[in-house]
């Protein structure tokens, strides 16, 4: 954008960061004291926020689409493209068909062509499905041999799929039981810091379970996690991993779908790895 008066000097955005050069053309290492209040300062800043806020928001809704396996009309991508927020959330995921073969990364999106792929060959494709798939890492066929094709292509996504974390249900399972132990046990020295860690990564927490929600085959699914619902100065830890339906029924493991899985799953992981380990080193 361009440059705005204010006062004896002009002012602009540059990378999201206001800027200003004095009368003379001269740019300052930074926006004189004297112009915090301009109103021309604080526009610009105020626009800086609420871009931040907009790309955040993109990304979001972005993974949103992926965790949950929401196919999305192609007017809906070819509508936002040109926005460098949706453009930068969107670039380079991985874009499967209707027969759930990878058609390759993603690159464009444009009303007339469709979709502007690169595809497993290196060779830019275009496609035009009525809905676009961004699926989850978990159904991913040869999820490593993409990872490593993505590395050689310089593929860089700012939306978490290809390089996602995954956990994949294991053979060995009893089908009926319906709870996960194995990130259970995590110490915190006080509830604040486990329930600022849920909400720091994402994750809601209501009645003292941090919860994670996924749309997996049209059916909602709720992945739990136990953090506690006390005086929040209170020492506490985390409990173990379960899965609800839209009713609040307790699923059995042998129910539960790889994305819900791999997400619930995460969940437990990132929530565990903040517990206290110096007190686990002082008992160990």
């Amino acid at each position: 954008m361009g440059w705005v008066t204010a006062g004896d000097y002009e002012v602009a955005l540059d990378d999201g960061k206001v800027v200003c050069r004095n009368a003379a053309g001269r740019r300052l290492k930074s926006v004189p004291a004297k112009l915090a209040d301009d109103p021309a300062v604080l526009g610009l800043r105020q626009l800086t926020e609420w871009l931040e806020r907009h790309e955040r928001q993109c990304l979001a809704d972005v993974e949103r689409w992926m965790t949950r396996s929401l196919p999305v009309p192609l007017a809906v991508l070819t509508r936002v493209w040109p926005d460098p927020a949706w453009q930068a959330a969107l670039r380079d995921l991985v874009v499967t068909g209707a027969d759930g073969e990878v058609a390759g990364f993603l690159r464009d999106a444009d009303t007339g062509r469709g979709l502007g792929l690169v595809d497993l060959d290196g060779d830019t494709v275009r496609i035009a499905p009525e809905l676009v798939r961004l699926p989850h890492p978990v159904l991913l066929e040869d999820l490593e041999e993409l990872r490593e094709f993505a590395v050689e292509l310089g593929v860089e996504q700012k939306a978490q799929q290809l390089f996602r974390e995954v956990w994949y249900r294991p053979s060995a399972l009893d089908a009926e039981a319906t709870q996960i132990e194995e990130y259970a046990g995590g110490v915190f020295k006080e509830l604040r810091f486990l329930h600022g860690r849920a909400t720091q990564l994402g994750y809601r927490v209501r009645g003292g379970y941090a919860v994670c929600s996924v749309l997996e085959e049209g059916r909602g699914v709720e992945a739990r996690v136990w953090i506690g619902d006390y005086d929040s100065y209170f020492e506490t830890e985390t409990g173990p991993l379960a899965w609800t339906d839209p009713a609040g029924r307790t699923l059995r493991l042998g129910a539960v779908g790889p994305v819900a899985w791999s997400e619930g799953m995460r969940m437990a992981a990132a929530l565990y790895a903040g517990r206290d380990i110096e007190d686990e080193e002082r008992a160990a």
